[in-house]
């Protein structure tokens, strides 16, 4: 059970990054809490439950038909250190300038849909970080997996219905200390994992 939840919380880390991080998913939410209130900032929040299954299941289906292949695990695992590494860097570095996202014209839940769909964030992390640990979750046991998957989803989902409703009740959120303290403090933790990551891919490489 403590294994379950060691991938648990490393779920939960990645959706609250994924979720409070500026991006294009988050416009959305932001303009359209702004511009038509709270339930369809909430709507625009549900997307990826409708966009990443699909992504979600190749990428597991990829690298379980690669279990065997320690190298080439090895070098996805650096990979994916590499991608945690960009995010933590972006996390410490980001200004305050940054999290005031300019309004974009989103016009329906659809559009959300299309916006996550075509960006590159959902597959580069479940190709590299995502899958990965969603398998060595499973080789664990199922209830890790689940854990592992079902904490980000409920963390990057839940902290985007969070900000439309912060948003919809104050739209001063963005420019306050503490979102800016918790994406920053988010990075160091980011760093940490991609350390982790780093040595797995070493020693599946037979390097470490």
């Amino acid at each position: 059970m403590t294994e379950s939840i060691s991938f648990l919380i490393s779920g939960i880390i990645f959706g609250l990054v994924a979720g409070i991080s500026p991006g294009p998913l988050l416009a959305l939410v932001i303009s359209e809490t702004l511009r038509h209130g709270k339930r369809e900032g909430i709507l625009i929040a549900m997307a990826p439950l409708v966009t990443d299954l699909p992504i979600v299941f190749m990428s597991v289906l990829i690298l379980a038909k690669l279990s065997h292949f320690h190298l080439i695990l090895g070098i996805i695992s650096i990979a994916g250190a590499l991608f945690i590494g960009y995010l933590a860097y972006e996390s410490i570095t980001v200004k305050p300038s940054a999290l005031l996202i300019k309004t974009v014209n989103p016009r329906s839940l659809r559009k959300a849909v299309i916006t996550n769909f075509l960006s590159p964030h959902p597959y580069l992390f479940w190709i590299a970080v995502g899958a990965p640990m969603a398998l060595k979750a499973y080789k664990a046991n199922l209830l890790s997996a689940l854990f592992f998957i079902g904490g980000f989803y409920l963390l990057l989902v839940g902290s985007k219905i969070t900000t439309a409703l912060l948003i919809d009740k104050s739209r001063d959120i963005l420019k306050s200390r503490g979102y800016l303290y918790t994406i920053k403090a988010l990075g160091f933790i980011l760093f940490v994992i991609a350390a982790l990551f780093i040595m797995d891919g070493l020693k599946l490489m037979g390097l470490f």
